[in-house]
């Protein structure tokens, strides 16, 4: 079980395992950062007993969260032709690195090859005094992100995937602070300190925030609501941050960003019904849900609409509720794409 560390960059209890050049990786003008747990794969790592019964699993047993091995198939589809045979995906885990070949043969089965993946060392956690690094992610994610942001080129762009089991939109938001310099080391300071991060991960994240491009690299957020966390509560982030309940509701965005194709927004959606038991009720439930939320313009709910009832996936005489109605004649409520001040402090969840 040690051979892994022949084949890893370690930093304290974060590895990384690099699958492509570093000149590959500094060419990629657009990176997809991917948190494994519970955003692709259905794992659930938040006591001692699921650790281990995650790392007993073999490749062919891991599940995937419905749709997203098609999401992610259908993003690599969509790179340009010249591009490398590796998909610019980068996956950040709280699994321990003892687990990285279980995964890697599991991103192999769904023909994803990453270029890289974070693992947390969460075996040397199993001591008295770090009990609580095993379940602590903050500190763990930030360095992960600031680490992964000295690889890559100074004007890239990331899409961020995370869950709401673990703070992933507060942490995604903050990191894109630390690289824009919208945060102070003070405040960041208080911050970090209120968040439970560790004095010596502290550390490693302002030794890291030096070494890093002074720009903004997060294009968009993307929350799984893994535990129903009410979407009102992600408002505070900015409309960057999506929080969705399915990967139709993701697929129905990138769509709208012209970052897939129609034939991939029906595809997920035909994943969804005939794989993971979707009816066509949740399918229009989930497009009703992102127009009332006004995620989805005008524009784009008639373009999706039309392409839904071209495929059969919903009825050609299918009839929004009232409430969804109004909500397409309402004017937009533009809220501010990223907010000048996030309150990280006070989790009003």
């Amino acid at each position: 079980m040690a051979d892994w560390r022949k084949f890893a960059e370690i930093q304290a209890d974060v590895v990384f395992f690099e699958y492509v050049s570093e000149k590959i990786a500094n060419q990629a003008p657009l990176v997809y950062v991917w948190d494994l747990d519970k955003t692709y794969l259905d794992t659930n790592i938040t006591s001692l007993r699921s650790l281990f019964r995650t790392i007993r699993e073999k490749a062919f047993q891991k599940k995937n969260i419905p749709g997203s091995a098609t999401l992610v198939r259908a993003l690599l589809q969509n790179k340009e032709d010249e591009a490398p045979p590796n998909f610019p995906l980068y996956f950040i885990t709280a699994s321990p690195p003892q687990m990285e070949k279980k995964i890697k043969d599991k991103l192999e089965l769904d023909n994803i090859l990453p270029f890289g993946a974070f693992f947390k060392d969460n075996l040397r956690n199993l001591k008295p005094n770090r009990f609580r690094r095993l379940t602590h992610q903050v500190g763990f994610k930030l360095q992960a992100l600031l680490q992964l942001r000295q690889k890559l080129k100074p004007d890239v762009q990331q899409i961020l995937w995370g869950d709401d089991s673990e703070t992933d939109a507060l942490i995604y938001s903050l990191y894109s602070d630390i690289c824009a310099e919208r945060i102070q080391s003070e405040e960041l300071l208080q911050i970090l300190e209120s968040l439970n991060v560790l004095p010596v991960q502290i550390k490693s994240i302002f030794d890291l925030k030096q070494n890093i491009p002074k720009q903004d690299p997060v294009a968009r957020i993307y929350i799984n609501l893994a535990t129903d966390t009410d979407p009102d509560y992600y408002v505070k982030f900015g409309r960057r941050t999506v929080p969705t309940f399915n990967t139709f509701q993701t697929a129905l965005d990138l769509y709208q960003d012209q970052r897939i194709t129609a034939s991939t927004l029906t595809g997920i959606a035909q994943v969804l019904i005939s794989g993971y038991s979707f009816s066509r009720e949740e399918i229009l439930w989930s497009l009703e849900d992102f127009i009332q939320r006004q995620i989805l313009k005008k524009e784009s709910v008639l373009e999706i609409t039309k392409i839904l009832r071209e495929t059969q996936i919903l009825p050609y005489q299918f009839k929004f509720t009232q409430k969804t109605e109004k909500a397409l004649e309402t004017e937009y409520d533009v809220l501010e794409w990223v907010p000048a001040k996030i309150d990280y402090l006070n989790d009003y969840r």
